[in-house]
């Protein structure tokens, strides 16, 4: 009965070390009374919590603004030299990688561009590598590596970190988790915990909690590079499905008799607002072509740009009322070229979406990302931190420095 009863405490001082770093670490600083109304707890509790996470330096107290009668009062604050991850977006013919610190500050960001038709898993896990060693250069001497976050452009499997496909890169049934985590121990000789996400999944989350759908609990992020991808999130938690494969909005099919996608369907959404359709409706040339080079044709009057964005705005549209009829969302992000674009089209978007069911029409609203193209970067940090946020003294008793690694 004894040592059920110490589990229990252990448990219960456990849950409230990491609601509280987690609140700090995604709302950012807050006074002890701040902490005491969020967590219910009385404010002698809230003050041995607050001690032990300093104790380890996730966390430090300084005082806080002045103009208030009196001293003022100390703030509790997270310390992004403390705990770091680093963070990727796999992109189809780029990618990026940060180191970002508890807090989400972000203390490093490096692009790097690959050849589509050359990007093999092992490729790619070689390049991981390469720039995780980039990224840790740049880490504070303090700092403790806790996590690698990886967004990529396909069907994920969370649990195993398998990419059961990624149509636009050419992988199947690839095995990336368990291939960067012994990339990861050749090199290091070990491995923090590694999460692989779908970058919608992860824009989604990371414009939920820092980005434009802040406070809002149903949400849709909708990716844009060169195919087209959904991140929902429900009553404030993300939409995986039965296996964890919900969202793949870019594969609706909402043109019977359109083109055929790559992963082998026909008239899939991606297959009309994808960066590649654009692109070829377009009708410009080049390899190097992007959305952006449309839109400036476009403003420079080129009418074959315009009416490639004429049509892309007008399936966008039709594509997100009927996202709007299905989820009733608060708040829709329209993430990579689709943030470019929507300024362009948004008249056109929003007389679609009036075509939706009034009770739902009535409630949401379009937006950009508020954390422009780095949502799915970020996402990737979030999920990076969330074995350090889930128990904050066990997983940093056994994380490694990241200056040393």
């Amino acid at each position: 009965m004894a040592t059920r009863a110490a589990a229990t405490q252990d448990d219960l001082r456990r849950h409230n070390l990491a609601r509280m770093l987690r609140r700090l670490h995604e709302r950012g600083a807050a006074s002890r009374s701040d902490l005491v109304a969020y967590t219910g707890l009385n404010r002698s509790t809230v003050g041995v919590l607050v001690s032990e996470l300093s104790d380890v330096g996730l966390v430090a107290e300084a005082a806080g603004s002045a103009g208030q009668v009196g001293r003022p009062s100390l703030v509790v604050q997270p310390d992004p030299t403390s705990a770091v991850v680093v963070a990727f977006d796999l992109r189809v013919e780029r990618t990026i990688v940060a180191l970002v610190g508890l807090g989400g500050e972000v203390l490093m960001r490096k692009e790097q561009r690959h050849r589509r038709t050359s990007y093999t898993p092992e490729t790619a896990v070689r390049n991981i590598v390469s720039l995780v060693v980039s990224a840790l250069g740049n880490a504070p001497g303090s700092a403790s590596w806790v996590g690698v976050g990886i967004g990529v452009p396909g069907i994920v499997d969370h649990s195993e970190g398998r990419v059961r496909l990624a149509p636009n890169l050419g992988w199947a049934d690839v095995p990336l988790g368990d291939m960067v985590r012994d990339a990861l121990v050749e090199h290091f000789g070990f491995s923090p915990s590694v999460a692989i996400g779908n970058d919608a999944d992860l824009g989604a989350i990371a414009e939920h909690a820092r980005g434009v759908g802040l406070y809002c609990a149903h949400l849709i992020y909708v990716s844009g590079e060169v195919g087209i991808g959904g991140g929902i999130i429900i009553d404030g938690r993300p939409m995986r499905g039965a296996g964890g494969y919900g969202g793949e909005i870019g594969h609706m099919a909402v043109d019977p008799s359109g083109a055929v996608c790559r992963c082998g369907s026909q008239g899939c959404w991606e297959t009309l607002i994808g960066r590649d359709a654009i692109v070829a409706n377009a009708g410009l040339g080049g390899e190097q072509i992007e959305v952006a080079d449309v839109i400036a044709a476009a403003n420079a009057g080129n009418r074959s740009a315009q009416a490639a964005i004429e049509k892309a705005g007008e399936w966008l549209g039709i594509g997100l009322a009927n996202l709007v009829n299905l989820f009733n969302p608060e708040v829709i992000v329209l993430g990579g070229h689709l943030r470019l674009l929507f300024p362009m089209v948004s008249g056109t978007v929003y007389r679609r979406i009036h075509g939706a069911l009034p009770a739902t029409r009535e409630q949401v609203r379009v937006e950009v990302p508020g954390l422009n193209g780095d949502s799915t970067l970020l996402g990737a940090a979030e999920v990076a931190f969330e074995p350090l946020l889930t128990d904050p003294i066990g997983e940093l008793s056994h994380a490694h420095h990241a200056a040393a690694s």
